[in-house]
This record gives structure tokens, sequence and C-alpha cells, in this order.
């Protein structure tokens, strides 16, 4: 997710260099005479990444030019992408890291270090507070529970417990 215009800009220049390259690939005749699968492959990896790269610079985009005069609506597929909404809002309300910071009373640095850690060490007091200051509202938000997860996840932490328990009991 590119969450400023230095990010912008190097995600601009990242494309078109991924442009060029595809190009060239492309003009190489003897590569795809000797080894097709291997230069179409290529090219396949670097128009996936380049397609990737152009979803982000249009979504940016899409933020920076939208008016302030009606909501705008952030899809967030599920609770970890919770932190990219709070950018994305942010982003979008045109608010700079220091007018976010002074509304809820944070050193701008705060800020910064959330956006930067995709807010893994802001609590949960914290994000409510930073999403009341961006006017994130939920807007028909349903909650899946998935039990098959669940109980894959069961299975997971018990295998991570066994292996943990196995090494604390080896001698060093």
């Amino acid at each position: 997710m590119i969450k400023n215009e230095k990010e912008y800009n190097y995600s601009k220049e990242c494309a078109k260099k991924f442009e060029y390259s595809i190009s060239v690939i492309q003009q190489d005749e003897a590569w795809r005479q000797n080894n097709p699968e291997s230069w179409q492959s290529d090219i396949d990896v670097k128009k996936s990444h380049l397609m990737a790269l152009q979803k982000e610079i249009s979504e940016y985009e899409t933020l920076i030019n939208c008016e302030n005069k009606q909501s705008i609506r952030i899809k967030v597929e599920n609770f970890n992408k919770l932190p990219d909404t709070l950018v994305k809002a942010r982003i979008a309300a045109k608010m700079s890291y220091k007018e976010l910071a002074d509304i809820i009373g944070f050193e701008e640095e705060k800020i910064k270090e959330y956006e930067a850690k995709n807010y893994r060490f802001a609590s949960f007091s914290e994000i409510l507070e930073i999403s009341t200051a961006l006017g994130i509202e939920f807007d028909d938000a349903f909650v899946k529970v998935d039990f098959d997860e669940i109980e894959e996840v069961k299975k997971i932490a018990e295998q991570w417990r066994r292996r943990k328990k196995g090494k604390e009991l080896q001698p060093k």
C-alpha cells in the first residue's frame, strides 16, 4: 500500500521500469525462440508485478484526488487490513500526520511510527481515537466466523506448542 507522496513517486518510477523491462523482453526474439517457456514466464511475472503496482498507484490517486464533499467507502477485507483503512482515511481527508496528532493529542512522530509499523503497537483505545478523528464509521459491517478456520488454527497452535515443548526438553 502506498502511504505517502515519496512512496507514490517511487512506485510510479518502478512501474515505468517494469514497462520498459517487459518491452525489452518482448523484443528479444532469440530468447523467445530458444526458451519460450522462460521468456513467457519472465514476461508474465513482470506483468503481474506491474498490475499490482498500477492498482496501488490508482488507489492512491483516487484517495488524494477525492473531494471531501461526501463520504467515501473504503473496503476492509479483514481485521488485519484495519491499519490500511486508517492510513487511507487520513490520505483521503488530506490530513497530515501533524494534523491528526494535534486532534487526538499525540506527537506527530507517534502517528508516523504507527503508520510505518501498520499500527502494530497501538492500543485498541488509540485505534478507536484515531478512527474517530478520521470520521471512520462502519457501514453495514458484518463479521463472518469461520468455524473450520478456528479448528485449523487450533491444530496449528497445538503442533507449535508440541514443537516448542520438544525443543525445551532437548539438552543444550
